[in-house]
């Protein structure tokens, strides 16, 4: 049996009053997943846990089968893991965000969506100016990166993920608790170095956002989490542009496929990584495709670009996917969201998510499309989202 879980990340919404009352979903042509629904089933599960916060961290373990209360412990140490950062007892992982600072507020949470190569350069620099035995920057992919230091009371801190508190002062979401006077510092100090460097001067003379401050927030510590192949007998890789995806991966045993001109955002590759999943069924029996653009447009409440991707993830990846795996004596296939990011808020929302699966063994229900209106009238619901993951590979 072949198995596929292609996330479109962020593409489930709110209706919406400029779509006479319809979602992004809803209006977006999505031929692929409504045929999906159609010749299988339709459902809402939660993938949030009471008490957790809405992103996708908690979500992606969720859907890959693994109970956040007993298996999360931060976002940052699952992108660390990606990275190659092994952390020690007394270590907390951060994610590090470059950002837009602009007259005390936070005007862009990606730094402009920053180029790998500016921030990796940006990174290094304030590493080696604030970098201790107990601080330490690790690079990562465009505006995503980790800070890692020597102080486990940290954990306890109340970090803002800048993507949720955009266009507010930053004096008001810096970390708050005891022990954030460091990490306060040295967001500050870095907006010292970083506003006048050279890369930002360039960036800002091109018209772009410059990276011109770290942001902290995400924190965690080790965690430890069982095989993939140990609890659903078996294997395969993950396709995502994203190190917190990637470290998922890397840490319950699948193996993270690099494709190349996959960016986690509007212009990812979407072809290739639609290519690169079906190579790897090819060997293995499962594949996970997780694709950023829904939840960027989201963020930036950019309603054009969210539908475009919406269809971009439809046509590229869900379309091919099905046609090849159609083909095969026996396969499943499922396709939904890891949350909701409805635009009017531009930040994750903890609802159920719709989900559509189809393949052996799975009766046809009565859905006519993939819409979150649809799966709310389904009978198949799923309180407790990370079951997901076993029903569809062994039941």
């Amino acid at each position: 049996m072949k198995y596929a879980v292609l996330v479109g990340d962020g593409m489930a919404d709110y209706p919406l009053d400029e779509l006479d009352g319809r979602t992004p979903l809803e209006v977006a042509e999505t031929p692929n997943m409504d045929e999906i629904a159609r010749q299988g089933q339709l459902g809402l599960a939660k993938m949030i846990p009471p008490g957790f916060a809405p992103a996708s961290d908690v979500a992606i373990l969720s859907i890959l089968g693994y109970n956040p209360r007993h298996y999360y412990t931060g976002r940052a140490p699952l992108e660390a893991a990606r990275l190659g950062i092994e952390l020690g007892p007394e270590e907390v992982a951060f994610r590090c965000n470059l950002i837009t600072a602009d007259k005390g507020r936070i005007a862009d949470y990606s730094g402009g969506h920053i180029s790998d190569v500016e921030a990796k350069e940006l990174i290094k620099f304030l590493d080696q100016k604030l970098g201790t035995e107990s601080i330490k920057l690790y690079p990562g992919v465009s505006y995503r990166h980790i800070c890692v230091i020597k102080d486990a009371s940290l954990i306890q801190l109340n970090c803002t993920p800048p993507h949720d508190v955009i266009g507010q002062p930053i004096e008001k979401n810096l970390p708050r608790g005891k022990g954030a006077e460091p990490l306060i510092n040295l967001m500050e100090h870095s907006y010292e170095l970083l506003h006048s460097h050279d890369i930002n001067k360039a960036r800002l003379e091109r018209g772009q956002n410059p990276a011109n401050m770290v942001w902290l927030w995400g924190q965690g510590t080790a965690p430890q989490i069982p095989p993939f192949r140990e609890r659903f007998g078996i294997g395969g890789g993950v396709i995502s542009a994203v190190d917190l995806v990637k470290g998922i991966a890397k840490l319950i045993g699948l193996e993270p496929v690099e494709v190349p001109g996959a960016t986690g955002y509007y212009d990812t590759n979407y072809e290739a990584k639609a290519d690169y999943a079906l190579r790897c069924l090819e060997k293995e029996d499962f594949v996970f495709v997780h694709v950023e653009a829904p939840d960027e447009a989201s963020h930036n409440a950019d309603l054009e670009q969210k539908i475009k991707a919406i269809e971009n993830f439809d046509r590229l990846i869900v379309g091919p996917m099905k046609k090849r795996l159609c083909q095969q004596p026996a396969f499943r296939i499922m396709a939904l969201p890891d949350h909701l990011t409805p635009i009017q808020l531009r930040t994750h929302i903890a609802d159920p998510v719709p989900f559509a699966w189809c393949g052996q063994g799975i009766r046809r229900g009565r859905a006519e499309a993939f819409s979150e209106r649809e799966a709310a009238r389904s009978t198949l619901q799923l309180k407790n989202g990370y079951q997901l993951m076993e029903r569809l590979i062994k039941h």
